[in-house]
Order: C-alpha cells, then sequence, then structure tokens
C-alpha cells in the first residue's frame, strides 16, 4: 500500500505548479487590462481639458490681440453695446451680477446646508439619515428649468408683494441659486462631520460640556476647514449656473443699485447673446472672453479648496 501512495505524492507536485500557473496568468492580464483602461481614461480627461482651455483662451484673447479691446476696458467697463455706432464691451455689470448673486446664494445655503449636517450627524442620526438626507439629495437630481420656473412662479410674486419693484433681480437670482447648492453643501459638511476623530466629542463630555458647548465650541471649529471647502464648491456652481438666474433675475446689462433691481450674469449675458452673433466677429469673440473669465474663476475657487484640503490636513 505504501508504493503505491508515493507515487500519487508524486503526482500531485507535479499537478499543482501548473495548477497556480493557470490562477495566476488570469490576474496579471486583469492587472494589464486595467491599467491599460485607466491610462486611457486618463488621457482622454486630460486631452479634453486641454482642448477646452485652449479652445476658449483662443476665442477668448482674439478679443484683444485681434479686434484690439483692452483688458481694462473689458473688466471695468460699465456699458455693453456691441451693436451701437461706437461698440462697447463693458463687462463689470455682469461680473458684479455673478459675485453677487453666488455669494448671497452662499450666505442663504451656507447655514442651512451646515445645521443640516450638524442635526444629521450630531443630533438625531437615524432621522436624519432616513428622511432628511434623502430629501436633501434628491434637490441635486432636480433639472435648473424647473428651479427657474419655481422661482418665477413663488419666489419672484413673494418678494414683489414684499418689496418694492418687480421681484426679479439679483435677490431672486440668489434664493433659487441657494436651494440649488444645497445639496453640495449639506454632503460635504455631513462627511466631514462623520469623520470626526473618536474620542474628541468624548473627551468634551468626561471635562463636563454639553452637548451644544461641545458641537460649537468642538465639533464646528475642528471642520471649520471641510465646511469652507464645501461652500466654495457650491460657490463655484452658483457661478456657473445658467437657466435658472437667467429666468430670474431681469437679464438687464447694469449694476443695480439695490438687490430688487434687474440685473445680469456673465452666464446669462452668453446664453442670450450667442446664438446671434457671427463666428469671428468681435461680439462673438468678446461673449467669448467672458466664458473665459468664467473658467478662469472656476479655477480660482478649485485652487482655494485645495487650499482648504491642505490646510485640513495638516
Amino acid at each position: 500500500m505504501e508504493q503505491m501512495e508515493q507515487p500519487a505524492a508524486h503526482d500531485q507536485s507535479r499537478i499543482q505548479p501548473r495548477t497556480n500557473h493557470k490562477l495566476v496568468k488570469p490576474h496579471i492580464m486583469e492587472e494589464w487590462v486595467g491599467k491599460v483602461f485607466t491610462t486611457l481614461c486618463i488621457i482622454v480627461l486630460v486631452v479634453t481639458i486641454a482642448a477646452i482651455v485652449y479652445f476658449v483662451s483662443s476665442h477668448g484673447l482674439a478679443t484683444f490681440i485681434t479686434d484690439g479691446v483692452s483688458l481694462g476696458g473689458l473688466l471695468s467697463g460699465l456699458k455693453w453695446d456691441p451693436e451701437g455706432e461706437i461698440p462697447l464691451y463693458g463687462a463689470l455689470p455682469f461680473i458684479f451680477g455673478s459675485f453677487s448673486t453666488s455669494l448671497l446664494a452662499a450666505i442663504i445655503a451656507a447655514p442651512l446646508g451646515c445645521c443640516a449636517a450638524v442635526f444629521m450627524t450630531q443630533i438625531m442620526p437615524g432621522l436624519g439619515k432616513r428622511v432628511l438626507q434623502p430629501v436633501i439629495e434628491l434637490l441635486a437630481g432636480i433639472p435648473s428649468v424647473v428651479f427657474g420656473f419655481v422661482g418665477l412662479s413663488i419666489v419672484v410674486p413673494f418678494l414683489r408683494s414684499v418689496f418694492p419693484g418687480q421681484g426679479i433681480g439679483i435677490a431672486a437670482g440668489a434664493i433659487v441659486l441657494s436651494f440649488m447648492i444645497l445639496p453640495t453643501i449639506t454632503t460635504i459638511a455631513t462627511d466631514a462631520l462623520s469623520n470626526l476623530q473618536r474620542g474628541l466629542k468624548e473627551g468634551s463630555f468626561a471635562l463636563g460640556a454639553t452637548r451644544w458647548q461641545t458641537i460649537y465650541r468642538l465639533v464646528i471649529p475642528t471642520t471649520l476647514p471641510s465646511l469652507l471647502t464645501g461652500v466654495v464648491l457650491g460657490m463655484s456652481r452658483a457661478f456657473g449656473e445658467a437657466l435658472a438666474v437667467q429666468m430670474v433675475i431681469g437679464n438687464a446689462p447694469h449694476i443695480p443699485h439695490s438687490l430688487f433691481e434687474s440685473a445680469s450674469t456673465l452666464t446669462s449675458v452668453i446664453t442670450l447673446d450667442m446664438g446671434n452673433t457671427v463666428t469671428g466677429s468681435t461680439h462673438n469673440n468678446a461673449l467669448w472672453s467672458l466664458a473665459l473669465i468664467l473658467l478662469a474663476m472656476t479655477f480660482v475657487f478649485v485652487f482655494i479648496v485645495r487650499f482648504l484640503e491642505r490646510r485640513n490636513n495638516r
């Protein structure tokens, strides 16, 4: 019997390396396929971003290089009249409208989003995750035109009945934008509060602090860079929003004297005028210059977010 078992063990030792070789080879192929696919995706992304930057920059800079419009005149000019006898390309009213609506929307949405995040993570996490968080996340999936219709049907008549003016203006645009950026701020704030290091709150409670003292003296200061990151990302989205703001802001090319007068933003003037211009004309190139300003502001927001993240990781 012993002489019959030895050949079986010998055969098994000869078969085992072949089995491992068959198992290892597919894993190597999968790893190479994954690396090649990921590399191709990264190349496509980099090429796409570089092409967008080059396309917008080449058309936007043509306003200054080819058409002779000064950069200072575009950024500080108060009058936008491309079809006048003497064409004027002053974009300051649009820059003012974009910054004012975005900043006011962030001022409205930041306390709401941060308080909702505190409620969902620190006060009632069970009810918040089951009910409040899905409701807030649904706001991110609503199309911009729906927000515009709601603003035009509810916000504008309300402002018209309470404040002087027609209801359209920077205030209406900021209120609509605040609800559009609320999911961004709330989601990032919720993640930041959920990832708070264990032991910090327990240490605060052990020292005799109440729950509210722990929240506003320990939790919020500790996570403040992450909360500001959400606010900056929300402002970035509000700065680039076009359709909803265009429906409620009035689209008047001047700097308003109050929040309830008509105004215009960079995105609204681009969407309204781009279809009525000839490609390569000064008016068309000036609109591309406004798009270049939007692109530059997007990069500025990204750099601010990176700076806040680096400061949070220290």
